[in-house]
């Protein structure tokens, strides 16, 4: 082949890679789309991407790259900050909404957006849980569940188990060498969670559902890919082992409660066997154990990964942790001789420390997103959302705006001084009526934790330039491996 047929050869290879091309990305558009009419002129800027995949493998690629932030602003540079883009995600033909004005609207309403996780989502989760219902079985069982959650009489009556497992835990570490910090947390947390819904139905138990439920975690955000070896895969295996341990758990509690055996307090699980709706419908075994299963996994992920980066953010800026030291310091001198241990009075009290949590909150983003659907084309900052599109709510970009945040990467407890964020622009839990029910318990403990560790103990990284990875969690890839010291002249 001389010179010139190559020349033609390779011209027509690559036009011909260029129309095939071309075409692949409008085969999303055909799909979805050409349906719509007139409304799709009015749709969002954006990109359906790839037939099938969609953008999900720009998403994995910015979030696994380590620069998750880098998937929005891919939009914002190609369409400009309009706070709302199309795209293909998880399955569906998704608007993103990312900026407090949009995500302010679509979560606070309930008529038109109803809850849109994935079906992959749902078949982890369960959909008789939270993420599944309708909004009047929402409300219905939200008011059920919160008050023993977050009521004031529960905080006060959780604190006091809280504090003293804090404590005796934090003692343990302090002479177990090297430790993988999350991992011992989130254990810690797991069995705060436990105690509330289930009284600790057994070490056993627990140890059994805190294992599931890791794996049950990375294949919440992973692509819903159920062949053997894929997080997916293994995800749907754990729920199956989660599902059959909570059943056996409800069939002892059932029989117990049917022998009038004598309960020492009564917990979550009695509070779900005992629901009874205005027409005298009892929950199933059923939705009992989905409840179950988004609580106790909810109720100590969050907590336990916000709990490790606010020790690690305090010890790595040191005038942040002498100030909230100092907080500390100055409520056990104001406390009366004959008081023991911290009061919910004193927790509330924590003024600086809130700040702390709040920062942590803020910059961390343990949910980077959560999923709506449309019930009704709605309009939204000027765009059309079709009926039954999927909605994805960014809480991330929100968080790491620098219009609403300057700085957005620096960890500053101090831009909270006198700052009242406006609804929709600090979501770490979420807003409207489905705001999560836990999230006064979870800064309540964060909290007792945060006290006991700034009065006696340090926290020194093994690997404190260990890259983090920000799938299903952000969290250190070596799980923030370290040595928990405890101080040797602790305040008195």
């Amino acid at each position: 082949m001389d010179f010139g047929s190559f020349l033609l050869f390779f011209s027509v290879a690559i036009g011909g890679f260029g129309a095939l091309y071309g075409l692949l990305k409008r085969v999303n558009v055909w799909l979805y789309e050409s349906g719509l009419g007139e409304k799709r002129y009015s749709l969002p800027p954006g990109d359906l991407g790839w037939p099938l995949v969609g953008n999900m493998w720009a998403f994995l690629r910015a979030f696994k790259s380590g620069q998750p932030d880098s998937f929005i602003s891919s939009f914002v540079n190609r369409f400009n900050r309009t706070g709302i883009y199309k795209a293909f995600m998880f399955g569906s033909p998704t608007i993103m909404v990312t900026i407090p004005e949009t995500c302010k609207q679509v979560l606070m309403d309930d008529e038109h957006f109803i809850p849109g996780w994935p079906k992959s989502t749902y078949k982890l989760i369960g959909r008789k849980s939270f993420v599944g219902i309708s909004y009047e079985e929402h409300k219905w069982l939200r008011r059920l569940t919160s008050a023993p959650v977050n009521g004031h009489e529960a905080l006060s009556l959780y604190l006091k188990f809280i504090e003293e497992v804090v404590k005796s835990t934090l003692e343990k570490w302090a002479v177990m060498g090297e430790i993988e910090f999350l991992t011992e947390l989130r254990r810690l947390t797991f069995r705060i969670i436990t105690y509330i819904f289930l009284s600790s139905e057994g070490n056993s138990v627990m140890e059994d559902l805190e294992r599931e439920y890791t794996a049950l975690n990375y294949g919440v955000r992973a692509m819903a890919i159920n062949l053997p070896g894929f997080a997916y895969n293994r995800a749907l295996k754990a729920r199956k082992k989660l599902v059959a341990i909570l059943q056996s758990v409800v069939d002892e509690r059932r029989e117990k409660r049917a022998g009038n055996v004598p309960m020492a307090k009564k917990d979550m699980m009695d509070a779900l066997i005992d629901a009874e709706d205005e027409n005298g419908r009892r929950l199933t075994d059923e939705e009992i154990i989905d409840v179950l299963v988004m609580y106790l996994n909810a109720g100590h992920e969050s907590s336990g990964h916000i709990t490790m980066w606010a020790t690690v953010f305090l010890q790595e800026h040191p005038e942040t942790y002498e100030k909230a030291k100092v907080e500390q310091e100055k409520i056990l001198r104001k406390r009366p001789a004959t008081q023991k241990g911290l009061t919910l009075k004193e927790v509330k009290e924590m003024d600086y420390l809130s700040k702390v949590i709040d920062e942590t909150l803020r910059i961390v983003n343990i949910s980077s997103m959560v999923f709506r659907q449309a019930t009704s084309d709605v309009n939204v900052s000027g765009y059309t959302i079709p009926m039954g599109w999927k909605v994805l709510i960014w809480f991330r970009n929100v968080h790491m705006d620098s219009e609403v945040y300057p700085d957005p990467k620096e960890f500053k407890p101090s831009r909270w001084d006198e700052y009242v964020p406006k609804v929709g622009s600090f979501i770490p839990f979420g807003a409207g009526s489905r705001l999560c029910p836990g999230n006064d318990l979870a800064k309540m403990e964060i909290s007792i934790f945060l006290h006991y560790f700034l009065l006696d103990y340090q926290v020194k990284r093994v690997n404190p330039e260990c890259p983090t990875r920000y799938l299903p969690h952000p969290r250190p890839t070596d799980n923030c491996l370290a040595r928990i010291m405890k101080l040797s002249a602790p305040f008195v």
